[in-house]
């Protein structure tokens, strides 16, 4: 079973599996936080994202179907999304094992359960050290993810099947770029003017690109669209990245190390969140290139950066580096299966 808030009823269902919602925060209270993010210091980021809207609002308003579900459902284990702490709130008072299956890199997820920490102290105490111990499941390699939680197990994603892409481009076979800020930003009042300063880029470019912005935005806010590139609100990115180039983002998990798995190196414009440590992992690791200026980049400085990484094959050598050992870890249903054999031999 899955359990989250009412929006995500109908993917958790399209996928098979039985949903239970629980309550989430308004989205007034939500979009306060949301808009201040990306303007605010990063310290200041953390604790208004990870203690504020996660710690507090969200578990606060899980917690009461939570508890229901979990008494109903009697799980063997409760393998939760780090950010998401009513679950381990209730799991842990019944005595029920959880893990926990990292969004980010392992100390920035450290990180954020201290500083979660005072808020969810109220609901149990002693939970900052059960999650630390508690197992930590990640598909991110230790070569760029060296991990501070004791009980870390890396998992692959098994391949999905790929759909070719529709011919957009009216036949072109130049190179595809993949422009793609994740599903956050079309919420912000700072999307259209970061979509712009990414279409001004890459029409100056010799290629094929796609954009995509998400169920939310209005794409007429993005103004004259250039003639290479195709604006979609949604594109499955297996089958986007088994052809892309170049993945040009902000450095959200999701898309940083979907690319990296599929060995396509990547252009980073971090604007908030852990998107800065991405963005330095990557670049240091040479499997792309990392522009810290967030929303003041220059579309020139952002084309030279595109073009740099495509033209140079060390970038996608060092990705497919990545990418092979990514491939060497085992499935997600293989390392769940073997730590449920654990706790029942536990148990």
């Amino acid at each position: 079973m899955v359990v989250g808030p009412p929006a995500i009823a109908r993917m958790v269902e399209d996928t098979g599996h039985r949903f239970a919602a629980c309550g989430e925060p308004p989205e007034d209270a939500v979009a306060r936080i949301r808009e201040r993010l990306p303007v605010v210091p990063a310290r200041e980021a953390s604790v208004l994202g990870n203690r504020e809207l996660f710690g507090r609002l969200a578990t606060a308003a899980m917690l009461p179907g939570m508890k229901q579900v979990i008494a109903e459902w009697s799980p063997d284990i409760v393998v939760r999304d780090p950010c998401e702490y009513a679950s381990a709130v209730i799991a842990h008072q019944s005595g029920i094992p959880t893990a926990q299956v990292a969004i980010g890199l392992a100390h920035v997820e450290r990180g954020s359960i201290d500083i979660a920490a005072p808020a969810l102290e109220h609901h149990r105490s002693g939970i900052r050290d059960e999650l630390h111990l508690s197992p930590y499941l990640t598909r991110f390699p230790v070569s760029l993810d060296p991990s501070p939680f004791p009980d870390t197990r890396r998992f692959r994603e098994v391949a999905a099947r790929v759909v070719p892409l529709p011919d957009w481009w009216n036949g072109s076979r130049a190179r595809l770029v993949y422009v793609s800020f994740g599903t956050v930003l079309g919420h912000m009042t700072i999307a259209a003017a970061t979509y712009r300063v990414a279409l001004a880029a890459v029409g100056q470019l010799d290629a094929r690109v796609l954009l995509t912005v998400g169920r939310r935005f209005d794409v007429a806010q993005l103004g004259e669209v250039p003639r290479n590139v195709h604006v979609e609100p949604w594109v499955d990115q297996a089958d986007v990245l088994a052809e892309a180039d170049v993945v040009v983002c902000h450095g959200g998990s999701g898309t940083t190390f979907g690319a990296l798995g599929a060995g396509v190196p990547l252009v980073i414009v971090p604007l908030f969140a852990d998107q800065f440590s991405n963005g330095a992992k990557v670049a240091e690791a040479g499997a792309g290139v990392s522009l810290n200026t967030g929303r003041d980049t220059d579309p020139a400085a952002l084309a030279e950066a595109i073009e740099t990484v495509q033209g140079n094959s060390s970038f996608r050598e060092h990705a497919r580096r990545i990418a092979t050992e990514m491939a060497r870890a085992p499935t997600v249903t293989e390392l769940l299966d073997d730590l449920l054999g654990e706790l029942t031999t536990i148990r």
